[in-house]
């Protein structure tokens, strides 16, 4: 195989692999999660239990939260919990507002 058609076929095959390796969906967060249960994670905020977590208003939920990567979304990835997706309706401790 000469330079050229190593370079047109191999090089963006491999590259395909490798970026196709990366696009992984990221794993829904449940409330069962330890993680979760510690930072009072509920996907719906109108169901966290407002004596355990004061810091909770109602109108908060991770759909409005800075943390939450993709305004809009039913449900995105949330570095809190390791990028695992977390309900826009949802809530947890570690709530903080938008700018």
């Amino acid at each position: 195989m000469d330079r050229r058609t190593f370079m047109l076929k191999v090089v963006p095959a491999t590259g395909l692999a490798l970026a196709a390796g990366k696009v992984a969906f990221a794993a829904d967060l449940t409330e069962a999660d330890p993680q979760a249960t510690a930072l009072g994670y509920k996907a719906d905020a109108t169901k966290v239990d407002k004596k355990k977590f004061p810091k909770y208003a109602a109108g908060q939920n991770c759909g409005t939260c800075q943390l939450f990567a993709k305004a809009g979304a039913a449900s995105a990835p949330c570095p809190i919990f390791g990028g695992k997706n977390v309900a826009a309706k949802g809530w947890c401790s570690a709530y903080a507002k938008k700018a």
